[in-house]
C-alpha cells in the first residue's frame, strides 16, 4: 500500500474533495417491463435484463427498446430489500423500479466508484431500513445525493489495480470452493439415490413441523441467541443478528432441522436447512420451519437434514419468477426414504466428512475464503477512506 500513500502525500496531502454520485455521469432508466414478460421473452440473447433480486432474463436484441439498452459498463444499484451494487460491463438493461450509473465525468474511474460505493452498502441499508420496514427500500434521492470522495485519477487507477487484485484472487477461491461443491453435491446424491425397495413416508408422519416466529423487534446489540434466517442458513451459520435467550419465541432444540421457505426467484437459499447441534442456541426465524423427527429409532435426525437440503420436490415449487414462499402442506406432504436406522447412520457419517470439507467455515477451503474476504474488505475500507479536503 506504500505507493497509494506515497501518491496520496503528494498529489492531495490536504484531502480529498467528494461530489454527489449523480453528478458523475448519465443515471439509467431502465425499461418497463412485467415479470411475466420477462418470463416470456427471455430464453437466451445478448441482452441481460435485471430485476429485484437475483432474477435476470437473457434476451434478443430486438426484445428492448434500443434508447433503453446501456451499452457500456456500468454500476447497477439493488435498490431493494438487501441493498447493493453490481458492475456489469455487456448490454444490459433493468426494469424500472431499478437504476443504474454510467460514470462518464472527467477524471473519475467508473471502477473506482463501484468499489467505493461498496463501503456505502451498510449505511445505506441502515437508510433503507429506516425508509420502509417492511421491504426496505432506497429512493433515487438517496443514491444521486450519496457523496463520493474524487482523488487525483492516479491514486483512483491504483486503488482499483489493487482492488482487481484482490478480487481476482477471491473469485479464484470461490470458483475452486463452488467446484468441491458441486463434487460433494455429486455424492450426496448417490449416498440419497436407493435402488432396491426403500419405504418412503410422508414428512408429517416421522417429523413434527412448526413454522418459526418474528424476532425482528427482539434483536439486540450484545445479545447471545443467533437468529435462524435465510441468510444465516445459506451462509453456513454465519451469524449476523442476535436475540437475547429469554426472548426467544421459536427456540431451536438439538436434532431439529431448520428449513428456509421463502426465497428470491433462483435464490440459492430455498430449501436450505442448517442442523441445530445443541439447546438453548439459536432462535428460528419466520420463514423458516424448525422440523423435529418424532422418534430417533426409526429417523436419524441429520439423515433427515440431508434430504431435505435442497430437496428436488421443494425446489419444484419455484418458477423462477416470482418469490417463493413453500406451505406448510408442501413441505409436510412431501414422500422422504426411510431405509432402515443403521443405514441412515452410514450415510450420516460419510456424508459429515464431505460436508464439513465443503461448508465448514472453520477448516479448509471455506476457513480460507472467508480469511481472504475479511482481508479485502479490510483492505478496501483502508484504501477508500480519505481525509475530506476542508473548503
Amino acid at each position: 500500500m506504500s505507493r497509494i500513500d506515497d501518491l496520496i502525500q503528494e498529489l492531495c496531502p490536504d484531502g480529498v474533495a467528494g461530489r454527489p454520485l449523480g453528478s458523475l455521469g448519465t443515471r439509467n432508466k431502465g425499461t418497463a417491463m412485467t415479470a411475466s414478460k420477462m418470463k416470456t421473452i427471455g430464453g437466451g440473447g445478448p441482452i441481460r435484463v435485471f430485476a429485484g433480486g437475483q432474477t435476470v432474463a437473457d434476451v434478443a436484441e430486438d426484445a428492448i427498446p434500443a434508447k433503453d439498452i446501456v451499452r457500456v459498463p456500468s454500476i447497477i444499484v439493488k435498490s431493494r430489500g438487501h441493498i447493493g451494487f453490481s458492475y456489469y460491463e455487456r448490454p444490459f438493461t433493468h426494469k424500472t423500479e431499478l437504476w443504474s450509473y454510467t460514470i462518464d465525468a472527467p477524471g473519475v474511474d467508473q471502477k473506482f466508484v463501484y468499489y467505493y460505493l461498496l463501503t456505502q452498502v451498510e449505511k445505506l441499508q441502515v437508510l433503507a431500513r429506516a425508509t420502509s420496514v417492511k421491504l426496505p427500500q432506497l429512493s433515487v434521492r438517496d443514491t444521486d445525493t450519496l457523496n463520493v470522495p474524487v482523488p487525483p485519477f492516479e491514486v483512483q487507477r491504483e486503488i482499483v489495480r489493487v482492488l482487481d487484485k484482490f478480487t481476482q484472487l477471491e473469485a479464484e477461491l470461490e470458483a475452486e470452493l463452488e467446484a468441491r461443491r458441486a463434487q460433494y453435491e455429486h455424492y450426496r446424491a448417490e449416498f440419497l439415490t436407493f435402488r432396491g425397495e426403500v419405504p418412503r413416508r410422508r414428512l408429517d408422519e416421522v417429523a413434527v413441523y412448526v413454522n418459526g416466529k418474528a424476532h425482528e423487534k427482539l434483536v439486540v446489540d450484545g445479545a447471545e441467541i443467533p437468529l435462524v434466517t435465510a441468510r444465516f442458513i445459506s451462509r453456513n451459520g454465519e451469524a449476523n443478528r442476535y436475540v437475547p435467550l429469554e426472548d426467544v419465541l421459536t427456540p431451536g432444540r438439538s436434532g431439529d432441522v431448520a428449513l428456509v421457505l421463502s426465497d428470491l426467484p433462483n435464490g440459492r437459499a430455498l430449501a436450505r436447512t442448517f442442523f441445530v447441534d445443541r439447546d438453548d442456541s439459536y432462535a428460528i426465524n419466520q420463514r423458516v420451519a424448525r422440523i423435529t423427527v418424532k422418534d430417533t429409532a426409526e429417523m436419524n435426525p441429520k439423515f433427515l437434514h440431508f434430504v431435505l437440503d435442497r430437496n428436488r420436490g421443494l425446489l419444484k415449487h419455484d418458477n423462477g419468477v416470482d418469490q417463493t414462499h413453500l406451505s406448510k402442506g408442501q413441505v409436510t406432504g412431501l414422500e422422504i426414504p426411510v431405509p432402515s436406522i443403521e443405514e441412515q447412520d452410514l450415510i450420516v457419517e460419510h456424508l459429515e466428512r464431505f460436508d464439513a470439507l465443503v461448508n465448514d467455515i472453520s477448516i479448509g477451503l471455506p476457513a480460507e475464503l472467508t480469511a481472504r474476504r475479511k482481508q479485502y474488505e479490510h483492505y478496501r475500507d483502508r484504501l477508500l477512506t480519505f481525509k475530506e479536503l476542508k473548503a
